[in-house]
């Protein structure tokens, strides 16, 4: 008996000639690949070409604001046939550094502290350098602690934003507050995080994930499309499916009774 004459080895051959056929490789065009090259290209470069042009635009506005000030013996142009960018920066960073060493000393705290009481008597002036002074003060000292954590608060009711957390409020405003234990919050907008609200939440209301400030930056600028590092987004998620699932298991209030 031949393999031909099987029943058996003909109803397999059969049932297999029945089963679907794989589907052919999916065939890509000279316009798709061209797009998909168009597109790595413009990925590689963009950013490149982006970060290169502001670089030049900060470097040529330093070099326009510093120029006033620099003696026309010392400036390049006069001893070449062009101007040499990035001369102001070295100018200013020289200058700012010098005028730090000199404000360290006693001369220069006191002369510190005449232009202080200088400014802080005039009207106008007054509000706008204070604010000025606190901020940077704020900013580039060693010991503050603005914007170096994140967390998520929810806001609105039912979904998790993100915020930088700052410093705890003063004693003046902590004395109008329900509870001791607050943190002031800002949360910034998309996409530019320049803008945001600015608030106080309790700290026990506040989730801190172990994500840079830069990571949430890129995150909220970028609009969610940039995620973090894959470590930090499985602790987000995690957090928010944390909140959810407490809510979800959260005893409903019991029903007040109707006053009399």
């Amino acid at each position: 008996m031949t393999p031909g004459d099987d029943p058996i080895v003909s109803r397999k051959t059969m049932a297999m000639s029945d089963l679907p056929s794989e589907p052919p490789p999916p065939h890509h065009g000279v316009v798709s690949r061209l797009r998909n090259y168009f597109l790595t290209g413009l990925i590689l470069v963009g950013p490149i070409y982006i970060t290169i042009n502001l670089t030049w635009w900060f470097v040529n506005w330093v070099d326009d604001a510093t120029r006033p000030f620099i003696p026309l013996g010392l400036r390049t142009e006069t001893y070449l046939p062009f101007r040499v960018p990035g001369y102001g920066v070295i100018i200013a960073l020289f200058a700012l550094t010098l005028l730090g060493f000199l404000t360290a000393n006693l001369v220069g705290r006191t002369l510190v502290e005449f232009s202080d009481n200088l400014l802080n008597r005039m009207p106008i002036v007054r509000p706008i350098y204070k604010t000025m002074k606190q901020i940077f003060e704020t900013l580039f000292s060693k010991s503050g602690s603005s914007f170096r954590r994140v967390g998520l608060v929810e806001f609105p009711a039912g979904m998790k934003s993100l915020v930088f957390l700052s410093q705890s409020p003063s004693p003046e405003m902590a004395q109008h507050m329900p509870e001791p234990d607050y943190v002031g919050a800002f949360m910034p907008c998309t996409p530019n995080p320049t803008t945001g609200f600015f608030f106080y939440v309790r700290r026990k209301d506040v989730v801190e994930i172990d994500i840079s400030v830069e990571e949430a930056m890129t995150l909220i600028m970028s609009a969610g499309m940039a995620q973090p590092n894959a470590e930090a987004q499985k602790k987000l998620s995690a957090i928010v499916e944390n909140g959810r699932a407490a809510r979800a298991t959260a005893p409903a209030a019991p029903p007040t009774a109707p006053a009399k």
